[in-house]
């Protein structure tokens, strides 16, 4: 089953999908993100045009599962994507994926310059072959 990933960010969506086999991920863009309603359409069309079964929203929580008010936003974002796009959506704690997502272009040498635009989808790719894994193992 295809799957769509989004890293919630304040500014931007960042978004990722799988191939039907679950193995192989790709950071697919961003979207702009003015408010829920506005973004959460806008990742609907995305899942529509992408064929996906399932999103997985990141879920940015602290050590011991403590809910910030990033991630209550998120998990209120997480609702309306779902009732935007018909489709289930899980919340995934995301840990670091910004960070990961920073150094995995580093380390394909992407320009500086360049990373800003592709972070928010690596993120996103980040947070979905966590996701993947962790389904996979248990």
């Amino acid at each position: 089953m295809r799957l769509l990933a989004v890293d919630f960010g304040e500014k931007r969506l960042g978004l990722a999908v799988s191939d039907e086999s679950g193995h192989l991920v790709v950071p697919v863009g961003a979207v702009g993100r003015r408010n829920d309603s506005e973004a959460a359409e806008a990742v609907a069309a995305e899942a529509l045009l992408r064929g996906v079964a399932r999103i997985v929203v990141g879920h940015p929580v602290r050590a011991g599962g403590i809910e910030t008010l990033l991630a209550r936003r998120a998990r209120n974002f997480a609702r309306r994507l779902a009732s935007a796009s018909g489709l289930p959506v899980e919340l995934h704690g995301e840990a670091l994926t910004s960070r990961a997502a920073e150094d995995a272009l580093a380390a394909a040498g992407v320009r500086p310059a360049r990373r800003k635009a592709a972070r928010d989808a690596e993120a996103a790719a980040v947070l979905l072959r966590d996701y993947l894994s962790r389904r996979g193992s248990g």
